[in-house]
């Protein structure tokens, strides 16, 4: 099964911490959106969404990213990390229920944040992502994993 992980993780890279922490234990691709804005993803079973939070949204470089990359009919997750709260997911969700695509689950944790005036109080969510969010993280990978092989053992019936 071919998983990719699409990204953008900016500021203290917290989002990339998540995602090497599934990659150690995983087989998956990662692309940095920064560093690649056209691919084609249609080869892939699974693909990953991850991004920090911006506004309350997921990074605008990581939504112009699935808007010109995602193909239809695919299995998508979506990974986040906040210093405050969740990033909202109703744009992402309504991109990917856009292109016909199912979405199998999301994950969030916090992650050290210095934006804005939280620098002048030195930071929120010191530490974070910590190793109890790297172990969720790579659980939650795990049941993605699980629940696409029952998906294909299902469509193989």
């Amino acid at each position: 099964m071919k998983i990719v992980i699409a990204y953008y993780s900016g500021h203290h890279g917290n989002t990339k911490k998540i995602l090497d922490a599934i990659k150690e234990r995983w087989n998956v691709d990662l692309i940095d959106v920064t560093e690649c804005k056209k691919t084609d993803l249609s080869g892939y079973d699974v693909i990953g969404l991850a991004s920090g939070t911006y506004f309350n949204r997921f990074s605008m470089e990581l939504i112009e990213f699935v808007k010109n990359n995602l193909p239809g009919k695919k299995d998508v997750f979506l990974i986040n990390t906040y210093g405050l709260k969740g990033a909202s997911k109703n744009e992402m969700e309504r991109i990917i229920a856009d292109k016909s695509c199912h979405l199998l689950g999301t994950y969030g944790c916090r992650g050290f944040d210095t934006f804005g005036p939280l620098k002048l109080i030195g930071g929120i969510a010191k530490g974070r992502p910590n190793e109890n969010d790297l172990i969720g993280a790579v659980e939650f990978f795990k049941k993605i994993v699980e629940n696409k092989k029952e998906l294909i053992e299902k469509q193989q019936q």
